[in-house]
């Protein structure tokens, strides 16, 4: 069987990338976009540039921004009912994974028959839908450019991850100035997402030639440029290069795919709602570390990428110090040392095993874990 690389058609990056998309977008048979935000984005003035663009193209357009961080069922079904009753034939994400996630959802009830939990899994997506651009505001999720949605069942409190290479956005636009005002917490929880994104790509048996070297210059890129942007917001160069490594790693997963660290995150986001960055960033040492235990070769070149340096160090060492630049990163941006200090005990733990076990990022995984162990990790990272 051969490898695919999967992208989008067209990818726009750098200053001036929204207006490069707009005009793209303006010689296709549009009548109507739905724009899917988030509300504060709006307050922030981060689609003015869009709207303005959008507006000397004479292309009307329509704002969804109900979105909320880790999007519903709910809120599908409700942007589903607004596409139509607004009698839209496009669609713009602007934001981070949540509003890109929402739309990317929204699209597929909107071309394909069926209630949106019925597209959980992989590969369920018949149709593409309508022409999709994914304009990115933060530097981590990479969800501009992935043929993954991950939306979340309120009701039966699990997110749902939604595999179909049928998601992935037309165009994708990263422009860094849309992320010079991202807060410190989430400029870190977002760049620890993409660092993890890069890892576990790298160290999963559906690595290939054509996506270590990327996943492995999205390392680098994150640990040099990480910090600078947590402590100064504004550095413009940060922020392209965090934007540039974010979709590296976003290039490397979609196609060699992610692991345990992804499988067992989505278990406290759905229950607690907490930063899908920060409960991946909490998870990735943990899970390295069993990883590694069995498998400590592919951590060299992670070592290596992260400090920069090359090293005399056995696998085993390499590997324990590979995990260690992990940790330091995390508290060097200011990551939670553990689930404890977000609010979750021992108690909640069960509820997460079996919906981990469950997750379709796990196949990815380089080692298998039993229940038991998956329960022994979630401890570890309390």
């Amino acid at each position: 069987m051969s490898f695919a690389l999967n992208l989008p058609k067209l990818s726009f990056a750098g200053v001036g990338a929204i207006e490069d998309a707009v005009a793209v977008l303006n010689q296709q048979p549009i009548k109507k976009v739905l724009i899917v935000t988030d509300k504060n984005l709006i307050k922030l003035g981060l689609l003015d540039k869009l709207t303005q663009e959008l507006t000397s193209y004479s292309i009307e357009y329509v704002i969804y921004d109900e979105v909320t961080p880790n999007p519903t069922v709910t809120l599908v079904r409700n942007g589903l009912k607004k596409f139509q009753a607004e009698e839209c034939d496009c669609f713009i994400a602007v934001g981070g994974g949540s509003p890109v996630d929402c739309a990317k959802a929204i699209r597929v009830v909107a071309s394909n028959e069926g209630d949106i939990c019925e597209f959980n899994g992989v590969g369920k997506v018949t149709n593409p839908g309508a022409f999709f651009i994914a304009i990115n505001t933060t530097a981590g999720t990479a969800a501009e450019m992935t043929s993954n949605s991950v939306i979340t069942d309120e009701e039966n409190k699990v997110k749902m991850v939604i595999i179909d290479g049928k998601q992935i956005p037309d165009i994708a636009v990263n422009d860094p100035t849309l992320m010079t005002g991202l807060p410190a917490n989430v400029t870190a929880a977002t760049g620890m997402d993409a660092l993890t994104h890069a890892i576990e790509a790298y160290v999963t048996p559906g690595a290939h030639t054509l996506t270590k070297p990327t996943a492995l210059e999205a390392i680098r890129l994150i640990s040099k440029w990480l910090p600078v942007a947590v402590d100064n917001g504004s550095d413009i160069e940060a922020r392209d290069n965090l934007a540039c490594a974010q979709f590296l790693a976003g290039m490397a997963f979609n196609s060699a795919g992610l692991g345990l660290v992804h499988s067992m995150a989505h278990q406290p986001g759905a229950t607690h709602n907490l930063p899908h960055g920060v409960c991946n960033a909490i998870l990735l040492p943990v899970v390295s570390k069993f990883n590694a235990e069995t498998g400590p070769e592919p951590f060299r070149a992670v070592a290596e990428a992260m400090s920069g340096n090359t090293f005399d160090l056995n696998d085993k060492q390499a590997a324990d110090l590979a995990i260690e630049l992990i940790c330091n990163l995390s508290v060097r941006v200011g990551i939670p040392s553990g689930f404890s200090e977000l609010g979750v005990t021992e108690r909640d733990f069960d509820g997460w095993i079996d919906k981990a076990m469950q997750d379709p990022c796990l196949p990815g995984n380089p080692r298998q874990p039993s229940p038991e162990e998956v329960m022994a990790l979630y401890k570890q990272a309390l």
